[in-house]
């Protein structure tokens, strides 16, 4: 497409026309996940508390983008600013995107005193287009900016980092069970990732009022880089916090986007989307990838001269050895794309999507599911 240079790993989005577009095909793809969490919930692969704290993270996902989509509403009209995004394996906007986001967030309600309301840019806006016989280009801009600092100043975006937040599930006798979540935007691939992390927890206050929740809230965080296996996170947790016992992590990658306007592609997804020749907004792909770390087992350990601790046994995808070590006990992926790229797929039929999970979707809503 023009104004989208794919030479770079990185793209500025110059012109006007390609950023607008890029944001609407971000809006189509939101506009479907819900119902395909849904299809996700029916499946089994999460459960409803589970769903709720996805679509949550997807909905803070949703606003961050129209947030982006109206500072960079001028683009190519007036302002110097232009998106850029990472087009290798991704398909999101880079990091310091984000980064930049959270800075003007945090003197969004400064501005917003000091700038014309509203109403007072729209009557400036129409004084200009009527009296004037002008476009009013510097007042639409003003006007967009207005807008985008209103969006952030209401906070719940998706940042760069969220705080972990631990949801109670159970409790028996002493050993009380949580649903510990946290998100954050990673600057290595640049992609949104969730983590789901099921604890049981057996310290004399409950988890998220104790002492150790803060620094556990740190660790969490500092741990939060794709680079990190979920094995490497799990144990660090198991042996910096003796009254924590992780049994299940899940980190969920909500990404990359696959698009012929916007990404380079290779391999089998290049020659699909090349194939389909879809029309726009039709010319996407997106990918999920879940991995998943389960505990087999709890054992005891010594610990000085009298004491134990309990640490746990992670189970590990029996077939690790015969390819690279995952550290993970199973990783599952999935693929959200409309009907016809998914037409030439299945057509196709390349082996690396046969144990991928596809959801179907179409401009009426329906979501099909197949395996």
């Amino acid at each position: 497409m023009t104004g989208v240079d794919l030479a770079a790993d990185h793209v500025a989005l110059k012109q006007g026309e390609a950023a607008r577009r890029y944001f609407a095909k971000f809006d189509a793809i939101f506009a479907h996940l819900p119902r395909v969490a849904a299809e996700m919930r029916r499946d089994g692969g999460f459960d409803r508390l589970e769903i709720d704290v996805l679509s949550g993270y997807l909905s803070r996902l949703e606003r961050t983008f129209a947030a982006l989509g109206m500072k960079y509403l001028m683009t190519g009209r007036t302002g110097p600013q232009a998106l850029t995004i990472d087009v290798e394996e991704s398909g999101f906007p880079v990091y310091p995107e984000l980064l930049s986001l959270a800075n003007d967030a945090a003197q969004a309600t400064r501005q917003l005193q000091t700038t014309p309301d509203r109403d007072a840019l729209i009557e400036t806006m129409l004084r200009e287009i009527l009296g004037e016989l002008q476009v009013p280009r510097r007042t639409q801009y003003a006007l967009s900016q207005r807008l985008y600092r209103e969006l952030i100043a209401g906070g719940d975006l998706f940042w760069p980092q969220i705080e972990p937040d631990a949801l109670w599930l159970s409790e028996t006798g002493q050993r009380r069970s949580y649903l510990v979540h946290w998100a954050a935007y990673d600057s290595q691939i640049n992609l949104p990732v969730v983590y789901l992390l099921n604890v049981e927890d057996t310290g004399q206050a409950a988890l998220p009022v104790g002492d150790i929740w803060p620094e556990v809230q740190d660790h969490l965080k500092a741990q939060s880089v794709a680079g990190l296996k979920l094995l490497t996170i799990a144990r660090g947790l198991d042996a910096d916090f003796e009254q924590l016992h992780p049994k299940r992590l899940r980190r969920l990658h909500l990404g990359p986007l696959y698009s012929s306007a916007y990404t380079r592609q290779t391999g089998p997804i290049h020659d699909v989307l090349s194939t389909a020749a879809a029309p726009e907004g039709q010319d996407w792909c997106l990918s999920w990838t879940l991995e998943e770390l389960e505990s087999e087992r709890a054992v005891e350990e010594r610990k000085g001269w009298f004491g134990t601790v309990e640490r746990q046994v992670f189970a590990l995808d029996p077939f690790s050895g015969q390819g690279p070590d995952t550290g993970a006990t199973r990783t599952t992926r999935a693929a959200i794309l409309p009907e016809r790229p998914f037409q030439v797929l299945a057509e196709m039929d390349p082996p690396g999507f046969r144990k991928v999970t596809k959801y179907v979707v179409s401009p009426g809503g329906r979501v099909l599911t197949y395996r």
